[in-house]
């Protein structure tokens, strides 16, 4: 059992605490699963601004000659012809298909990308990465350096031109550039976990603690609010976001997740794509979809749904 004093602290630790964050492990981690409550954090994201601590993520980084091709033979979504300024979804999958991560690939610039991946998978990752690199490719743990951090919620556009001169709310969806966030040299990306507009921002460690300050503090007005894990869940939950661990898995291709959408059969050879190739010939036997409960129960994880007294499947997110 992994006891609470040797899990690691984002920098922002001190801060949750001054808030009444209710700090809980996750994934190595101490981080707050709440401030105010579930609900309200939650509604806050749906009807104005919510600031997410997710500094806990990895964040590697990857260049160097032939970075193009090696990013995409490592995933099923397409890298090559990504252009700079715009990120990309994807998975990191076994030669069975299997799910090792799932993760979001950002070109930065011309030849520089920045990969985010699940807290819980980084060593893994990062190891599986390391074993398939080749020599030409260069690529760094940015633990030491960089921090992350979502903003998120129908508000977010009218706050943003108070944290930045750089026109990112002329970024698209999945859209990434280089750009100051209170005075401080930051990456904007528009992506996000939640089903609404926003931005995950990459910010220097050595300034995490007065950023933040400065987005609650010119946030205030749109009522802006800082938001746990908790909500982060049941947030992406409604949204239909797969989180790994529940709807991906070693045991889970991208496939039967239902993320048919993220695998390019046809950009050529990648690790997994002859299993994928044969799920999708011969069709899954299983598949990821919602469902809606009558009533006030609450499905777990784990549960059994039952058609009639037939068991069709299993809760995966509840």
């Amino acid at each position: 059992m992994t006891t609470l004093h040797a899990l690691r602290r984002t920098p922002l630790f001190d801060v949750h605490q001054q808030l009444g964050g209710k700090i809980v492990p996750f994934a190595g981690w101490e981080m707050p699963v709440q401030y105010a409550g579930i609900n309200p954090e939650h509604m806050a994201v749906r009807e104005a601004v919510g600031l997410f601590d997710i500094g806990h993520m990895g964040i590697f980084t990857a260049d160097g000659d032939g970075v193009e091709a090696f990013l995409d033979h490592m995933v099923p979504n397409r890298v090559i012809g990504l252009p700079p300024g715009k990120a990309v979804y994807s998975q990191l999958c076994r030669p069975d298909g299997g799910t090792i991560d799932d993760l979001i690939i950002y070109h930065v610039e011309p030849g520089q990308y920045y990969i985010v991946v699940n807290a819980s998978n980084t060593a893994k990752d990062w190891a599986w990465f390391q074993t398939h690199k080749p020599a030409t490719v260069n690529m760094a743990n940015l633990a030491d350096s960089l921090t992350f951090f979502a903003l998120q919620g129908p508000k977010v556009a009218a706050l943003v031109p108070q944290l930045t001169d750089a026109d990112v709310t002329s970024l698209p969806s999945f859209g990434v550039m280089r750009g100051s966030l209170c005075g401080a040299p930051a990456i904007w990306a528009r992506t996000g976990y939640t089903g609404e507009d926003g931005y995950e921002l990459f910010v220097p460690i050595a300034e995490a603690a007065r950023i933040w300050a400065a987005i609650m503090s010119a946030g205030d007005s749109f009522g802006i609010q800082p938001i746990g894990l908790g909500a982060r869940d049941s947030l992406r939950l409604e949204a239909g976001l797969a989180l790994y661990g529940h709807e991906l898995e070693e045991t889970i291709s991208p496939l039967e997740a239902n993320l048919g959408w993220s695998v390019k059969l046809a950009k050529g050879d990648f690790i997994g794509r002859e299993a994928l190739q044969s799920q999708k010939d011969t069709g899954v036997t299983r598949l990821l979809m919602g469902f809606q409960v009558a009533g006030r129960a609450i499905p777990r994880q784990g549960y059994t749904l039952f058609d009639g007294d037939n068991a069709v499947g299993d809760v995966v997110s509840g």
